[in-house]
């Protein structure tokens, strides 16, 4: 292995943390930087706790353009812009719009799947070690389809998945009620991905946290970074609130916040903040054993030991953590017409929860080192798969800093590819 080096991450949402755990786990000596305190609850611990290797299509594929159009005069639809005179978000969508094609789709998908395997391979080793303190569930996915046409289309991304080796089987609705029978289903069939998992995010990230702090990783929270100081072609020091960090590397993982730390340094990293919300059910009147997502409501569905989470939409409003009732009642609906038994008084003084996923354009996060500044790497952008590519993002970055090969082609992923 290469020498010990100093590092400083910026950011301790799960990438931020899988970072400082691999990176300390090869001798490193690792400090995190976080604006908050430690009983921050951004999007690594609201979210839906999927780990999907079914999920080998980027947000950006053909057909989403129109979809999107199609949704966003609707602010109870699954995905909603609001309008504003913004150019960061017209060069976004712009981009989204070149990046909609099949042949950039057919690129990623096998990176894709090969980034899942290998992070749901890494939570299996994590659940080992911390004694599956954060309830990992290896029992798979299942896509609940209310219409003919959803599952139609649901089949073809199931042969699609079965020739790229991710596992996929289509069922029709007995077949789903049987493979999980306590909870009833409204729907005409279902697409089964035996290889996806769920686990508690809360809890994870709380396991890995004491990993972190017994590996020696030192945490500086409400620390909010301000500025750095350069020599040539490197970072010198981080600048904070809270004082000045010098280090060998740094690291940004600074979620939906990153492209404001990227411009101080003159870089270019489209990102918009996707804000999600979730409504977690303590009682639930039925508690599913599987995961799944609503296809045509874009819901997603986790048992977390006795408690049931529903999670969604895509709501592009900019830095803005507002919660907004109106996608909270849409996300409700929803869930109602799948799940027939919920109604929707069980929603009753249960407190959204809200979170900004950071979005590139293309759909895919930016990972690695960065041409402009030879210390300076980025694990970033991740959008809904956070969670799920949370550790190999964090082993990829431990490598890259122990002047080690990634193990994989990383180019797809580079930070500078919108430089």
């Amino acid at each position: 292995m290469a020498k010990e080096k100093s590092i400083v991450i910026i950011g301790s949402g799960v990438i931020g943390l899988t970072t400082a755990y691999y990176c300390a786990g090869r001798g490193h000596e690792v400090t995190l930087l976080d604006r908050d305190g430690p009983a921050r609850d951004g999007c690594s611990f609201g979210n839906a706790g999927m780990i999907v290797p079914s999920h080998f299509v980027p947000l950006a594929a053909p057909g989403m353009v129109a979809l999107g159009l199609k949704w966003m005069w609707n602010p109870e639809s699954p995905f909603y812009i609001k309008p504003r005179l913004d150019f960061g978000l017209l060069d976004w969508g712009f981009k989204f719009w070149q990046a909609s094609t099949a042949g950039r789709v057919n690129r990623a998908a096998p990176l894709l799947r090969d980034l899942s395997f290998a992070s749901r391979a890494c939570f299996e080793e994590l659940a080992a070690l911390l004694g599956d303190d954060f309830g990992l569930t290896t029992r798979g996915l299942l896509m609940l389809c209310k219409t003919q046409h959803a599952l139609d289309e649901e089949a073809k991304l199931a042969a699609r998945a079965n020739a790229l080796g991710v596992p996929a089987q289509v069922l029709n609705a007995k077949a789903a009620a049987a493979l999980d029978p306590a909870i009833t289903m409204d729907i005409v069939g279902a697409v089964l991905f035996p290889k996806d998992a769920h686990l508690t995010p809360g809890r994870f990230m709380a396991a890995l946290r004491s990993q972190c702090e017994t590996a020696g990783v030192r945490f500086k929270w409400n620390t909010e970074v301000t500025g750095f100081t350069r020599d040539g072609t490197k970072l010198k020091t981080v600048r904070t609130s809270r004082g000045d960090f010098t280090a060998d590397e740094v690291v940004l993982c600074g979620g939906a916040w990153s492209p404001v730390l990227a411009d101080e340094l003159g870089l270019h990293l489209p990102i918009q903040a996707g804000k999600g919300y979730s409504l977690t059910l303590p009682k639930p009147p039925q508690l599913p054993q599987l995961c799944s997502i609503c296809t045509e409501a874009r819901l997603a569905v986790t048992p977390m030991g006795g408690a049931l989470r529903i999670g969604g939409t895509m709501e592009i409003a900019g830095l803005n953590e507002d919660v907004n009732p109106v996608r909270v009642r849409g996300i409700i609906k929803s869930a109602l017409q799948y799940f027939p038994a919920f109604k929707e008084s069980d929603f009753d003084g249960i407190q959204p929860w809200r979170g900004l996923r950071p979005c590139s354009p293309d759909g895919l996060p930016y990972i690695g080192r960065t041409a402009k500044f030879a210390n300076l790497s980025l694990a970033t952008g991740h959008a809904m798969m956070g969670l799920s590519l949370g550790p190999i993002t964090g082993q990829l970055i431990a490598q890259i800093l122990s002047d080690e090969p990634p193990e994989f082609d990383l180019g797809l992923l580079s930070p500078d590819r919108y430089a």
